[in-house]
């Protein structure tokens, strides 16, 4: 049989990132990315970017710290590459601050970052509203630079980038023989996932260069994060919020928490205000189903719902739907075959 052609719905940092692993897994098949907005009007263009891991609640924190690693590794090899200021990935320190010390001093990911360990009291003077830290390094991806190199990526192994609007993906069954659903927070209405909500995020981007270390309040509310442009405040979580308004309320909510922490960021300019909604649900969905239509069947591969973590894990389950699209070339391969028997 021919090579199956391949779409991948979604043109956020999780589209992108999973059919630039496809193209590189399978370069002889054919392959879309599908998406009504592209870069600078997705979620991931509204994200700090930050590899501080997300916990998600119904998956086992074994494969989300290999999901972590995966990525962690991937991101750090271009940071150390001639790449790394196009792709706009960077080594950051800093510290994570805590008011009484968590249940979980060492977490998962402890020893995927680099230099992992408890802060001095030297250092916890800085934050005299807090008790307890952890400092480490991590890396940061800015946007949209790194969502351009990806699409830069996918040009150079011959992917089709298209804008379009897909309602229904069985739509897609005249073209192609395989589907990769990554919609994010579309993927409620399109495939209909009622554990999926928005999660509102309102950030700010300051010009402060003289802020070079992150610093994250322990619960995740409150944090400053250094790109190499400007310095992204935040932030808020407001679930099952629909509204990509600025809200200015919370913009002086966040500029004083921040200010709280780092109260040199009172001399910062240009504050831009973004807004996006994390795609939020219990676990990452990542998995394959087969639609059917008539005795017509339609192999899919989900890979969406990474809410606040995406860009912490992204690389590692872009390489595991891949493998579940592995997966359904393999099954095609095989009907094919038996169809000629």
């Amino acid at each position: 049989m021919a090579a199956p052609k391949v779409a991948v719905v979604g043109a956020g940092l999780v589209g992108l990132s999973t059919a630039l692993c496809i193209s590189e897994a399978f370069p002889s098949c054919p392959l879309s990315v599908l998406a009504e907005q592209f870069s600078p009007n997705t979620t991931g263009d509204v994200a700090a970017g930050m590899l501080i891991p997300h916990t998600y609640p119904g998956t086992p924190i074994h494969v989300q710290k290999q999901w972590f690693k995966e990525t962690f590794a991937y991101l750090f090899a271009i940071s150390n590459s001639a790449e790394a200021s196009e792709a706009g990935i960077h080594l950051v320190s800093g510290w994570q601050v805590f008011k009484t010390p968590p249940k979980d001093e060492v977490p998962f990911w402890s020893d995927v970052v680099l230099g992992f360990r408890p802060m001095s009291a030297a250092e916890l003077q800085k934050f005299p509203q807090h008790r307890w830290g952890q400092a480490f390094t991590t890396l940061k991806c800015d946007c949209p630079p790194y969502l351009l190199w990806l699409e830069k990526r996918l040009r150079a192994n011959g992917v089709q980038l298209r804008t379009s609007k897909v309602a229904d993906l069985w739509e897609l069954r005249s073209e192609y023989d395989v589907v990769v659903n990554c919609t994010g927070v579309g993927a409620q209405q399109l495939v209909g996932d009622r554990e999926l909500l928005p999660t509102r995020g309102q950030v700010l981007q300051v010009h402060a260069p003289w802020v070079k270390h992150f610093i994250r309040d322990g619960d995740g509310s409150t944090y400053i994060y250094p790109g190499m442009h400007s310095v992204t405040l935040g932030g808020t979580r407001e679930k099952g919020s629909w509204s990509l308004s600025p809200d200015p309320a919370t913009t002086r909510d966040i500029f004083s928490r921040c200010c709280s922490l780092e109260p040199s960021l009172q001399r910062a300019e240009d504050v831009r205000v973004k807004v996006g909604l994390r795609p939020s649900r219990p676990a990452v969905r990542l998995q394959r189903e087969v639609l059917s239509r008539g005795g017509a069947k339609l192999p899919v591969v989900h890979n969406y719902g990474h809410g606040a973590g995406g860009f912490s894990v992204h690389r590692g389950t872009a390489k595991e739907a891949t493998r579940l699209v592995g997966e359904c070339i393999a099954a095609l391969r095989g009907s094919s075959c038996r169809a000629k028997l």
